[in-house]
């Protein structure tokens, strides 16, 4: 399925604009019933038609014909440094990227910093910002949602957090994972291919400054933690409600790890039995595990993707990409087909494809990050 549609998509934003002002100093502003956008296929007329976002099956009206969909995943990305020129003409310059991203029906990167030209520099080593052309960007290569949950989001303080969310408001894709308060950061987007609907989330478990000082709360703008699984895991049981199949992207792991730590396994578990069908995440700079946690799936680490760092492993990452089918008389769809797509972050900072036999090599070593994770290569309903 290809995604040359893409442009026509209508996007119905919670209702966020109007509270960035009162947030960022304290005021709540209202609950969001979530981000919903249709997806129209192929040779369906007009501009598509927003989804409802209230009360929804969970399947049992959805024509057999819909199944499977597909889901992409790439994993970090900013526009930092020399990474910026990617921005002067992003439909030529990371139209490598179409190819791995565009033809999935629902395609999914983390972006990784702030979307402001003010604010100073928060106390922590690395600072990465970036103007609301990114957005668009990450548009044009067939990115359809964006996580903002992660540990540069608010980089530049306040007046950045300010700026990154009047830019999220007016996105050209949905944002989760960051908002005005903690009703905003924990909203699940909901997109809806061919009759499925797709909830996904996002948030944060990197335990630095970030974290302790922009967690949202009810009163208080910042990213959604995941410092404890609870809360996530409350927000996957509401959108297990109102959804056929539901996301989580977090940001979480130990720097240059290739095996997950404890807490990601035991996230993992937590969000699987509360009703995600799949869980993936970034942040170690490292491909990690992919594979399945009973029914559902899990890829610990998607390292870096669009990024400054071209070297050595640093460089090493690729695309997941998962097909989603649900049988004839099943009471849930699940993963039944995962893919990995290699690549090799260029001195540009985009990653591209290497030589078919590289290619095969990094496929396999892939499959052996498995074999530390407690992930299996096959589903199972046990």
């Amino acid at each position: 399925m290809t995604n040359r549609w893409r442009a026509r998509l209508v996007l119905v934003a919670p209702i966020l604009a109007a509270a960035i002002t009162t947030a960022c100093s304290g005021g709540a502003g209202p609950a969001p019933a979530g981000t919903a956008i249709t997806l129209p296929g192929p040779g369906e007329a007009g501009t598509g038609t927003a989804a409802s976002s209230g009360p929804a099956s969970t399947g049992s009206a959805t024509s057999a014909s819909a199944w499977p969909i597909t889901l992409a995943f790439g994993g970090d990305v900013h526009f930092s440094d020399y990474v910026a020129r990617l921005l002067d003409d992003p439909a030529t310059r990371m139209a490598d990227l179409r190819p791995f991203l565009a033809g999935a029906d629902v395609a999914m990167v983390n972006l990784e910093t702030a979307i402001t030209a003010r604010g100073s520099e928060a106390p922590k080593e690395f600072h990465f910002r970036t103007t609301p052309a990114a957005l668009s960007a990450l548009k044009t290569t067939g990115v359809d949602v964006v996580t903002m949950a992660n540990n540069h989001a608010v980089d530049y303080g306040p007046l950045g957090l300010q700026d990154t969310l009047a830019a999220v408001g007016s996105s050209p894709v949905p944002v989760v994972g960051i908002g005005a308060d903690a009703a905003h950061a924990y909203a699940a987007a909901y997109l809806t291919v061919r009759g499925v609907r797709v909830a996904v989330l996002g948030a944060t478990q990197v335990p630095d400054w970030t974290l302790a000082t922009w967690s949202a709360t009810a009163s208080r703008p910042g990213v959604a933690s995941a410092a404890t699984p609870a809360r996530l895991a409350a927000a996957v049981r509401a959108a297990r409600a109102r959804a056929d199949v539901v996301v989580v992207y977090l940001h979480w792991g130990t720097d240059y790890a290739t095996c997950p730590n404890s807490l990601q396994q035991q996230t993992a578990k937590a969000l699987a039995d509360a009703g995600a069908d799949v869980v993936v995440g970034s942040h170690a700079h490292r491909l990690q595990a992919g594979g399945w946690l009973g029914r559902a799936y899990v890829d610990y680490g998607l390292g870096n993707f669009i990024w400054w760092r071209s070297r050595g492993q640093d460089a090493v990452t690729g695309v997941v990409t998962l097909t989603v089918d649900r049988p004839a008389g099943a009471a849930r769809a699940e993963v039944t087909k995962a893919a990995f797509a290699p690549l090799t972050v260029s001195p540009d900072g985009l990653p591209r494809s290497g030589p078919a036999a590289a290619t095969a090599a990094a496929r396999t070593a892939w499959d052996h990050l498995r074999g530390c994770s407690g992930l299996s290569a096959t589903p199972s309903n046990g």
